[in-house]
């Protein structure tokens, strides 16, 4: 081991947001943080139970240093945590549409092995200059790629927060992979984009360059948070420092991960940062903590924590809840059907008669009870009596017509038509 791992995980409410849907994990050979998407999906328990899988990986390498190994097992937990996600929405339909963010940094001792799905960031900090190792998948991002916006019009850009790829329990997870070779004092940050979207690179290294892992990681919650970011703020900094045997710091689990053991009063802020800061920031739990809990606390589990979350309740059996859901889809289906229907039938066109006048009318040629799916549109000067005996009777019967341009140049051929034959 030539390196070892100084670190500190903080996570924030913010001052906007009622519940924290921000998860982090800091451990001695991981780094991790996951941002719930859903709202009223609950964000919280993908970013949680993303977690839940994603800190089993925090364990020494021992004597394998195989890069691309350690590449499968990120991306072999980025699954796990995909498909857990997927049972949870199984076991609770109103689940639906959660998903989360995740960014991982497995160590080594030498190198991380990242895997990235989503718009969390990865930085590193070398020589007192900054760079983005991870790649939004976002909207924005894609705009930037392809030279339409700037990186700074993407800041305020109205779909900034549209993310394509996500950890859902339903879509392939498609990850980033790489490897970042580490150099002795580098510092790592990982953050979500509550701290990403308020501070540029520019602000982001000013407040890495100074004071330890702990000073460092609050500073960038209070800059985020005074900057005017309205989302939840998690940031995790780790510094790369000689393996010289000391003993790591105990692991923390921060954000959602955490609110089981120490859930905070949704919407109040009380933490009480350095330079008169005013965040909402709830204290890390230690992991150890959480595995220590005795028989009985609901947060007792060994490997998996967040599972805890659906371990002291009974299966919710809810056929009415399926049937209902299953009849809605069914009449928004027949609705989208009868809408597209409308749709097509008032682009149509055919002439017809009205009070003995030729008349075009628009929409289709058809009876549906209760329903009129055609109307005059344009009434002529041309009486149906005016007309020959065959013309008269295409008429009362509807001639067709694609457009409106051609139901025209059909009343004009009528109108021909009755000249010649000398109606007047």
């Amino acid at each position: 081991m030539r390196f070892r791992l100084q670190y500190a995980a903080i996570s924030d409410v913010g001052r906007v947001r009622k519940d924290n849907q921000d998860a982090g994990y800091a451990g001695p050979w991981l780094l991790s943080i996951c941002d719930g998407v859903g709202g009223a999906a609950r964000g919280d328990l993908a970013s949680s139970t993303a977690i839940g899988q994603l800190r089993r990986l925090d364990e020494p390498p021992g004597d394998d240093h195989d890069t691309e190994h350690r590449l499968e097992l990120v991306a072999g937990a980025l699954h796990r945590a995909s498909d857990r996600i997927g049972d949870l929405i199984d076991e609770e339909p109103a689940l639906s549409g959660t998903s989360t963010t995740a960014t991982v940094a497995l160590f080594d001792g030498v190198t991380l092995a990242m895997g990235h799905v989503g718009d969390s960031r990865a930085y590193l900090f070398r020589a007192r200059e900054i760079s983005q190792l991870t790649t939004d998948h976002t909207f924005v991002q894609s705009l930037i790629d392809e030279g339409r916006i700037s990186e700074e019009d993407a800041r305020t850009h109205p779909h900034r927060n549209l993310i394509l790829k996500a950890l859902d329990g339903v879509h392939d997870v498609d990850p980033d992979l790489f490897t970042v070779e580490l150099a002795e004092s580098d510092r790592i940050l990982l953050c979500s984009d509550g701290a990403s979207g308020s501070l540029d690179n520019r602000r982001l290294a000013d407040i890495l360059s100074t004071g330890s892992p702990d000073f460092a990681a609050v500073e960038l919650v209070r800059a985020s948070l005074e900057a005017g970011s309205t989302d939840n703020v998690t940031c995790i900094v780790a510094d790369v420092l000689p393996a010289d045997g000391t003993e790591p710091p105990a692991p923390m689990v921060v954000g959602s991960a955490a609110e089981l053991k120490r859930r905070p009063r949704t919407g109040t802020s009380f933490f009480r940062g350095h330079r008169s800061g005013d965040t909402g920031e709830m204290e890390p739990v230690a992991a150890e903590i959480i595995d220590d809990l005795p028989p009985g606390v609901p947060f007792a589990i060994d490997t998996d924590p967040e599972a805890a979350r659906y371990a002291p309740r009974a299966p919710r059996h809810r056929p009415w809840l399926r049937r209902g859901l299953l009849l809605l889809g069914l009449i928004g289906i027949a609705w989208m059907a009868a809408a597209a229907g409308w749709s097509y039938s008032q682009h149509q066109y055919y002439v017809g008669e009205q009070d003995g006048v030729v008349t075009i009318f628009r929409g289709v040629q058809a009876d549906v009870p209760g329903i009129q799916l055609s109307h005059a549109y344009e009434t002529t000067n041309v009486k149906v009596s005016q007309l020959d005996p065959y013309s008269a009777r295409s008429v009362e019967s509807g001639i067709g017509a694609g457009s409106l341009d051609e139901a025209e140049r059909t009343v004009q051929h009528l109108a021909a038509n009755r000249s010649s034959t000398g109606g007047g």
